[in-house]
Formats: C-alpha cells, sequence, structure tokens
C-alpha cells in the first residue's frame, strides 16, 4: 500500500511538471463596424471562473493559462454578448469584435405616438393597435392614421390610400416582400392578414427607394417581430366576436427560440361574417370567410443569419347583391332609392356575385456582415396569386367565374448596407423581377386583363449623413427598367412597351431642445401603368360597368414635398405635416358614357391622363390631462385638383377629423377606458361626371347622378380592456367595444357601393386575448 501511495504521487508529480500553466492570452476588443476600441467590457473566463474588464484602449489580459481550451464570454452595455473559444499552445494575441448596433437584432420599441424618421414622415401602427384590429382588414387598421384613408367596396373590401392615392402608386412591403395580388382594381383589396404582423410603418414621404420608384402616394411597411436569442417557447391566441354579422375571428401563433439564436413560429386565423347590417335593413350577400396561416423558421445572429418564411391568404368574398345591376336603369333605381333593391333576412351564405381569391407568399433571406464594409442581404420571393370573380350566370356556366387570373411573380434583389463610417451609411443594391399573369380560359367571357409577361430590373443608392449631433441629410437615386409584353386585347395584335424610371430623393431633418424636430423631404417619383390601365377592355361585372384602357398610356412622374414639424413628449406632443404632390401624366378612371351589351346597357369608364396636383397638410395632438386621462386628436385636410379640365379630381377624401379621450389605471389590472369621435364632412369639391341615358320603359332620358356626394357624418364608439393574472407565465386580456354607438345611418363617398346602400350600423365586439 505504501509503494502505490508514492507511486501515486510521484505520478501526480510529473503530470503537474508536464502541464505548462505559463501562457499569457492578450486580447483586443473592437466594435464590428468601424474598430472603435471598447472599454469596460466584462470577460468571463469559464475554465478558471475568473472575471476580467477591457482597459481604456480596449484591451485584456489573462495569466497562467494551461495548455487547452478557453472560453471566454464578453458582455458590453449596448452590445450582443458573444462567447468565442480559443486553443491555448502558447502565448496568444487575438482581436474580437463586438456589436453595438442591437436594433438591427431586437425588436424597438417607440412608446410614442408620434414618432420622426430622418429619411421621411412615418407613422407606425404597434402590436397592441394591430390587435384591436384582429377581425377587421388592413385598410382598417390604417385608417387610425392621419392622412390615411380608404377606397371601399362595402365593407369587406378596403384599400388604403395615403393623401389621395391608392393602388399601385402604394408600395405595400409584407415581411420584406412587395405584394402583388392584382390589386389595382377599385374593389381589389390586399390579401393580407393582419394578424400576421407585428407592427405597420406608414411612410408618407418620397423616400421609398430601396423598395421601388413608383411610390407616388406612400409606402406601406409591415413588419414580422424580431426575436431575441434566448431559450423560449411562448405564444397568444385571441377569439372576437362581433354582433354586427354575427361571426369573428380565432388567432393563433406559438414561438419557439433558442439561445444560439434559432428560431420558429407558426400562425393560423380563420375568419367569418354573415350578413352584415346597416341601421335599418341587412346588407344582403355581404358576408365573407377568410382562412389564413403563415409558417417562418430562421437563425438571427450579428455576423450573420437567415428567415425563411411561407404565407397562405384564403378569402371569399360576397359582393352586396343590391350592387348587382343588370342595366343602367337599375342604377338610376338604386341610386334614386333609399333602401337597396334587394334586403333578405340575415344569412351565412355567400352568394353571387362574390370573389374567390388564393394568395400565396414565399421568402427566403440570408444576410453576412463583412468587417470594415457592412452588410449584405440577399433575397428571394416567390408569391401567386389567383382571382376568380362570379357573377350572377345561368346553365352551365352557373358556376364558373367571369373572371379567372393567375399571377405569378418571383424577385431577387441583394441590398449592401454599408455602416463602416460612424457618421455616414449607405445601402444600395439592386432588383431583378419576372411577373407572369395568365388569363384562364373556360370563362365563357373576354378576358378583362390579357396574358402578358413583365420584366423588371433597377439599382439604386441611399445614403444618409450625420452633419452633427442633433441634424442629418439623405438622399438617393435609383433607375428602374421595365419591358411588358401582351398578347393583345380580344383581336388587337401582340404589344410590347418598354418605359425607364429614373426617381430620388433629398430630405433633412434637425432636432432641436424640448423634444422638437423638424423635417423636410422632396421626392421625384415615376410610375409605369398597370395593367389594368393598359389593357382593361370589357364588362368588369364585379364592378358593374364596362372599363377601356389605353395602351398609349405615359407613365406618371410625381414631384413630392413633405414637411413635419413635431413635439414629441407624452405630455403634450403635436404633428404638422403640410405636403404637396405635382403629378404629370396622372391616370385616372372616369365615366364617359353608356354602352350596350348582350347584359344590357352599362356605365363606361375609361382611363385617361390629365396634370394633377393634390396638397393638404396632417395635424395630430396628444395631452396628457391628468395622471390617468389623455387626449388624441387628429385632422386631415386634403385638396385634389385636375389642372388639365381646371376641375376637382375624383375620389377624393374629404376634410375629417378624430379625438378620443382615454382613461387608464395601471393599478386596476391595466383598465382601459376611451370614448372616440370621428366627422368626416361631405366632399363638396368634385367632377360633374353625370349624364343622361334612355329609359326604355319610361321612353324618356333619365339623368343619372353618379357624382353628388352623400352629407357629412359623425360617429362615436368605445373601447374597454383588462388584463387579468391568470397563469403563472402569461396573462388573459379582456377587451368589450361598441362602433356606431348612436347607430347611425351614413353613406361614404369613398364606398363603390354607396349608391346601393348604408354603411354598418352599431356593432357589439368581444374580444378575448390569452399570452402564454
Amino acid at each position: 500500500m505504501k509503494q502505490f501511495i508514492i507511486g501515486l504521487a510521484l505520478a501526480f508529480t510529473c503530470f503537474s511538471y508536464s502541464q505548462d500553466c505559463t501562457f499569457t492570452f492578450l486580447g483586443e476588443l473592437s466594435d464590428f463596424h468601424d474598430g472603435t476600441l471598447i472599454s469596460s467590457a466584462t470577460i468571463y473566463i469559464k475554465e478558471i471562473d475568473k472575471y476580467v474588464v477591457s482597459d481604456f484602449d480596449g484591451k485584456f489580459k489573462i495569466e497562467n493559462l494551461c495548455n487547452g481550451t478557453i472560453t471566454l464570454t464578453i458582455s458590453h452595455v449596448g452590445c450582443e454578448t458573444k462567447t468565442v473559444s480559443f486553443l491555448i499552445e502558447n502565448d496568444m494575441f487575438k482581436k474580437i469584435y463586438l456589436e453595438h448596433h442591437l436594433e438591427e437584432l431586437n425588436e424597438v420599441t417607440v412608446n410614442s405616438n408620434l414618432k420622426t424618421e430622418s429619411t421621411s414622415v412615418e407613422r407606425s401602427i404597434n402590436k397592441s393597435v394591430i390587435d384591436n384590429y384582429s377581425d377587421k382588414s388592413l385598410g382598417d387598421a390604417l385608417n387610425t392614421i392621419s392622412g390615411v384613408s380608404s377606397l371601399n367596396t362595402g365593407n369587406t373590401i378596403v384599400k388604403p390610400m395615403i393623401h389621395g392615392l391608392h393602388s399601385s402608386r402604394l408600395l405595400i412591403i409584407n415581411n420584406n416582400v412587395r405584394q402583388f395580388d392584382q390589386d389595382w382594381g377599385d374593389e381589389h383589396a390586399p390579401n393580407i392578414d393582419l394578424n400576421s404582423s407585428n407592427r405597420i410603418e406608414v411612410i408618407k414621404g418620397a423616400n421609398t427607394l430601396r423598395y421601388g420608384s413608383d411610390a407616388i402616394g406612400g409606402l406601406i411597411l409591415i413588419r414580422p417581430k424580431k426575436y431575441i436569442a434566448i431559450d423560449s417557447l411562448f405564444g397568444s391566441s385571441i377569439v372576437a366576436l362581433n354582433s354586427n354579422g354575427r361571426g369573428g375571428i380565432v388567432n393563433s401563433e406559438l414561438v419557439k427560440t433558442y439561445e444560439s439564436g434559432y428560431y420558429g413560429k407558426i400562425q393560423a386565423s380563420y375568419k367569418q361574417f354573415g350578413d352584415f347590417k346597416a341601421p335599418d335593413y341587412y346588407l344582403t350577400n355581404s358576408g365573407l370567410k377568410n382562412l389564413n396561416g403563415s409558417f417562418n423558421f430562421g437563425y438571427n445572429s450579428f455576423e450573420k443569419g437567415f428567415d425563411a418564411y411561407y404565407s397562405l391568404v384564403h378569402n371569399e368574398l360576397a359582393i352586396l347583391k343590391s350592387s348587382h345591376i343588370g342595366n343602367v336603369n337599375d342604377l338610376v333605381n338604386a341610386i334614386n332609392s333609399d333602401e337597396p333593391i334587394v334586403a333578405d333576412d340575415f344569412s351565412y351564405d355567400i352568394d353571387y356575385p362574390r370573389q374567390d381569391i388564393l394568395h400565396h407568399l414565399a421568402k427566403i433571406e440570408a444576410y453576412k456582415r463583412f468587417k470594415g464594409l457592412g452588410k449584405l442581404t440577399l433575397q428571394y420571393d416567390l408569391q401567386i396569386n389567383r382571382r376568380k370573380e362570379f357573377d350572377l350566370r345561368r346553365g352551365d356556366l352557373a358556376d364558373t367565374p367571369v373572371i379567372d387570373l393567375r399571377l405569378f411573380t418571383n424577385t431577387f434583389q441583394p441590398n449592401l448596407r454599408i455602416d463602416y463610417f460612424s457618421n455616414l451609411k449607405i445601402d444600395t443594391g439592386i432588383l431583378l423581377r419576372f411577373q407572369q399573369n395568365d388569363a384562364i380560359s373556360g370563362t365563357g367571357t373576354s378576358a378583362l386583363i390579357p396574358d402578358y409577361e413583365k420584366y423588371d430590373g433597377g439599382l439604386y443608392a441611399i445614403g444618409s449623413y450625420n452633419l452633427n449631433d442633433t441634424s442629418e441629410i439623405s438622399a438617393g437615386v435609383r433607375y428602374d427598367y421595365t419591358n411588358i409584353n401582351s398578347e393583345g386585347r380580344n383581336d388587337e395584335a401582340d404589344w410590347k412597351g418598354t418605359f425607364n424610371n429614373l426617381s430620388t430623393n433629398v430630405s433633412y431633418v434637425k432636432q432641436f431642445n424640448n423634444n422638437l424636430s423638424f423635417n423636410v423631404n422632396y421626392g421625384l417619383a415615376s410610375r409605369v401603368p398597370n395593367p389594368s390601365e393598359l389593357f382593361s377592355n370589357g364588362l368588369h361585372h364585379g364592378a358593374a360597368r364596362f372599363e377601356t384602357g389605353s395602351l398609349d398610356l405615359n407613365k406618371e412622374i410625381a414631384h413630392k414635398f413633405i414637411a413635419s414639424l413635431e413635439r414629441n413628449n407624452e405630455n403634450f406632443g403635436f404633428s404638422i405635416s403640410p405636403y404637396y404632390n405635382y403629378i404629370n401624366d396622372y391616370i385616372q378612371l372616369i365615366p364617359t358614357g353608356i354602352t350596350t351589351t348582350v347584359r344590357g346597357a352599362f356605365p363606361v369608364w375609361e382611363y385617361n391622363q390629365v396634370n394633377a396636383q393634390i396638397f393638404g397638410v396632417d395635424l395630430d395632438i396628444n395631452k396628457k390631462i391628468s395622471q390617468k386621462i389623455t387626449y388624441n386628436g387628429s385632422i386631415s385636410l386634403l385638396q385634389g385638383d385636375n389642372k388639365t379640365d381646371k376641375i376637382a379630381l375624383i375620389n377624393m377624401p374629404a376634410t375629417n377629423f378624430y379625438n378620443s379621450i382615454s382613461y387608464k389605471n395601471e393599478d386596476l389590472n391595466q383598465l382601459t377606458l376611451s370614448l372616440n369621435h370621428k366627422t368626416v364632412l361631405q366632399q363638396k369639391r368634385y367632377p360633374d361626371y353625370n349624364f343622361y341615358t334612355y329609359n326604355a320603359t319610361l321612353q324618356e332620358d333619365v339623368y343619372v347622378d353618379i357624382s353628388s356626394t352623400p352629407s357629412s357624418y359623425s360617429l362615436f364608439s368605445f373601447n374597454s380592456s383588462i388584463e387579468l393574472k391568470a397563469f403563472k407565465k402569461g396573462n388573459l386580456k379582456l377587451e368589450f367595444n361598441v362602433e356606431n354607438i348612436f347607430n347611425t345611418s351614413y353613406r361614404d363617398y369613398l364606398n363603390r357601393l354607396r349608391y346601393y346602400a348604408d354603411e354598418l350600423g352599431r356593432n357589439f365586439n368581444l374580444k378575448i386575448k390569452i399570452n402564454y
């Protein structure tokens, strides 16, 4: 036994002498972007359970290290915590790079109602507001922002409108993908599931060059949530029930994140409503069904990452049966009647006319950062949109759509952000896109939009420079090439068109004391005519009119000026944003007369071009009346002029204003109560496109008034919510809301179905949201 102990001691001694623990590790910490040395960082050495701190020059030293691997965990305020390992075989020196720009990794929360961006005038909608509109549309949610209105077809098809412009004059960016879903028609709403987003930003200025050259009206950015690299599993579910329409929505999402940076999310929603109700009657055939789902997974770290995303949106939308006119005399009768021609009892049936739209969107995005340069991002996305429009037909074609279009879009877009310099940021990139439209045969009618192929290529450069601590200037330029090949309209020959677009912008922002800021922006934007404007030539059954495009249309060129003076303060804040937009060759769709088809006599609407100007001002104000009571208000004034014909522009929003008083008690389960008021004045400036038509029944000419505008109206609503701690982790949020409290009967000038029926009456809404 004695000999064994002596031998063990000798072996231990020999092993100790074989371990050389005299090595020194020298490290230097610097910023990944510009090489700035990082002092006062904490470095934890796992193997020896020891902490050291970097000095003023970003250096640190670890002495008396043995052979083997050391693991360093480095943390610093404002930096992403980084873990690295090194093999120690001798003395060693290493440069280690950290990242200060964590806003690119994690969600940025803006607590104020007002926000100023250095490049544009921006307003945003956060997740809590999105949840409030979970059972409604994107357009309904955006209507809460001053300067934003909507062009409606009934209450289910809502097209966002910024400063009087809509459709292809607005860029909608959904999860960093430009949305393409045949939204050029008045009754073609964006096929987007509002519940899959975490934040929506509306940019009213002209600095949208990264996404396209044709954002004459503005840009809508729909952003997903960015997830912090921690091990976690969480989710939420929302159930909303409505009295008007006797329906609602169920939406659920589940998110899994990992400390390594990997994450995954799955989300799905189902929405159904029956016939909605005006104050005095049901709106027969006005319900909807909506099934959505999305899935994404990825990896998120500072130096590299990727995101894969897929979404499906399936909409079945009923179109008010009373709007289904057989001829222009039906239109006259509808206009002159106080009630719709058809007003049946409530039903969940979705009858003719109706729309059935299926939209697929898939995206893969990857990025890599390079020291001393910046971040390179590569993205490919694919969209397939299938639109079917059904009219009332008989015989073998009863269940056959009158319009059946399939739009295929795929895009490749790399972007390089150069952020090596502390006061200069540059974004540059290219765009390659191919789009194909198929007019599916077998409808029994001539295709309203023919087959076509569209090729787009673009390149851009955008830079922002900090002049000093309180001011910044940015500028950008973009060139786009577009080639369109069409098989022609009806019996016409094939058509080819080529367009070259040049767009630019410049902006300046100045920050003052007392949270005051000033922003001015100028943008030159160019827009190529869309397929509907070029190729339409036939009866648009859903719109009950004959639409005629023109192959001679030129591109639109817009000069937009917008300024903003803002005070960003929760006690008292305000924003004043005047703007002016002059558009050469503005494309408009206007009624021009009557045509007779085998289906009857219908109004003819034609696309033409004029020079136009749109100017106005948006005002917002927020005031904290007491610790628990706040006031929010806004007003939007706009005027649109047809400079060529010296008349007003068609379909311009009327002056409107909004007021809200809110009470919030954080000590009483986050109890929130608010009373809201909105007034829309009558639009007194409108073009007179009225006409006479012969009524065979009366055997005389009758006057068709399709231009006069409805009276002004005021609506009141009530919102309330409370949060309960129902689980160990997570909470339960209950909401009760009342819309159109006084059951007001009214019609809106920007609703295409205003000729046939009133808007919605009173609605009681109950929402239950569970966070887990």
